[in-house]
């Protein structure tokens, strides 16, 4: 069977530890390859080889690192359909799904590719009499990122490219459950000139994790996942004196006014709660309907529920996947099981496809749902979407704001005043008006508030920037030595 091995100073390794992981086909159910976990002697070869690299890639041009990032963008949009396949046929999602989120990642590599601009200083000549001040961004050493399965090619794009055109080497840590892609995007910035041992990549699990934390060459902690994960790696690094921005998990709302468009609302809510089978931290999961809107939107969602097409990604006609695996097909599924007094228009559980092979669930719609249950409450993190009833605009409004999470949430209506007070009153991190899925682009920032974010800095983008870098302020001064002098007082510039 297939070994997935680390990438190490430049070429594929195997690993010497014995502990396998499986990999599975979601699809089909069996196991496809295995990963050899990473033991932390392992990990630390990992960062000792990105230490080494350090010194000759910081003192790399700017212009030296933004060619290579033109490089290896040119390398993965040549290879869109191998990067998309190898997605698709370990995490499950359709290929069309998994091109999505490689064009996403694309944004991110040229953003990358410009950012020489973004590290540009400021400069003030004649601060004192004879003294210029000056501030310049310069990298912070060895970086790591922890990324999830749902994106496993976006997700390290959105850290690493960052990290290694401010002149960061960087070690990756990816999802033992669909990690194969993170070795082709390690041969590509190989290809497009990256010396080895700037980026590098170790397979494995919570000893990999622990091991990166703990490291003390490891200067910042890159991080998505479940929130009480996120928690854990911020406090821990930060306990370590490392930088760490961890995002976490998110329950997204979408509030429909009476006066929005029912058919648009159903179209996005459908898209954005069932797309990737809900497995997207930006996945609308909870439908705030207001006053008389309520009946029809539910009406049209179950109407375009049962127009979805659930299959593997080799059928052609595919438009939602399997879950990424038994275990969490299973889990979600029991939020239906214990759906209590909530009405479950549409149950995912009776979908021919769920009875077959592959970690398969239909897409389930549950209305009236308390804000007590489970449903509402945990993150589900599938293709479950709950519609919550509310009178005003107000109690829409308090339940988004009242939410543990605050990642990412949405407004559906025609009134541009509701639209903008809504914008200015919510309290979350990305805020969309008529559109479901508020991912900024890549010159922007990606992040949420509350407990969808640990740290002050979002990710990519110019926060991205700021993220992997740090500021230096110099004093210049070129006196005549003829004019020099003690002076005790304290310095003064008028």
């Amino acid at each position: 069977m297939r070994e997935i091995r680390h990438w190490l100073n430049g070429t594929a390794v195997a690993g010497s530890s014995g502990r396998q992981l499986p990999v599975w086909d979601p699809a089909t159910g069996e196991q496809q390859a295995y990963v050899v976990a990473a033991t932390a002697a392992e990990t630390a070869n990992a960062v000792a080889a990105a230490k080494a690299a350090f010194p000759s890639w910081r003192a790399a041009s700017l212009s030296r690192r933004a060619e290579v990032m033109f490089r290896f963008r040119e390398l993965v949009d040549a290879n869109r359909k191998e990067i998309a396949s190898l997605v698709s046929q370990e995490h499950g999602k359709t290929v069309a799904d998994a091109g999505g989120e490689l064009a996403r990642g694309l944004e991110n590599i040229e953003f990358a590719a410009g950012a020489p601009h973004l590290l540009k200083g400021g400069y003030s000549e004649q601060a004192s009499t004879g003294v210029d001040v000056y501030s310049i961004r310069q990298p912070l050493g060895v970086v790591a990122g922890i990324t999830p399965f749902n994106f496993p090619a976006m997700v390290p794009i959105w850290m690493f490219c960052n990290a290694l055109v401010c002149g960061n080497t960087f070690v990756l840590k990816p999802s033992e459950k669909d990690p194969s892609v993170s070795l082709l995007l390690a041969d590509l910035l190989r290809q497009a000139g990256l010396p080895d041992g700037a980026f590098n990549v170790v397979q494995g699990d919570r000893e990999a994790v622990e091991t990166l934390i703990a490291h003390p060459d490891v200067q910042a902690l890159s991080f998505v996942g479940s929130t009480p994960i996120a928690r854990s790696v911020y406090e821990q690094g930060t306990r370590a004196g490392k930088r760490v921005q961890a995002l976490g998990g998110a329950k997204n709302h979408m509030v429909v006014l009476p006066d929005a468009d029912v058919d648009a609302a159903a179209d996005a809510a459908v898209s954005a709660g069932y797309g990737s089978a809900g497995e997207r931290c930006m996945a609308v999961s909870v439908v705030v309907a207001v006053g008389a809107v309520g009946d029809p939107l539910v009406a049209a969602i179950k109407d375009r529920i049962a127009r979805i097409t659930v299959g593997p990604a080799s059928d052609p006609a595919a438009e939602m996947g399997p879950l990424i695996s038994r275990e969490h097909r299973d889990k979600v599924a029991g939020y239906l099981a214990g759906a209590g007094e909530a009405e479950v228009v549409v149950d995912g559980r009776a979908a021919p496809v769920s009875s077959g092979p592959g970690f398969f669930l239909g897409a389930s719609l549950v209305d009236k749902v308390p804000t007590d249950s489970p449903l509402y409450t945990d993150e589900i993190f599938g293709p479950v979407l709950s519609v919550v009833r509310a009178d005003t605009y107000e109690q829409a409004l308090e339940l988004v704001n009242d939410n543990e999470y605050g990642n990412g949430t949405a407004i559906f209506t025609r009134d541009g005043g509701a639209a903008r007070r809504f914008q200015y009153d919510v309290n979350c991190g990305m805020v969309g008006v008529n559109v479901p899925v508020p991912v900024p682009v890549a010159y922007y920032s990606f992040g949420g508030w509350k407990s969808s974010l640990f740290g002050d800095l979002h990710m990519y983008g110019p926060e991205g920037i700021q993220f992997y870098t740090r500021s230096k302020v110099v004093t210049s001064r070129w006196p005549d030595p003829a004019s020099s002098t003690v002076d005790l007082g304290f310095p003064e510039v008028r």
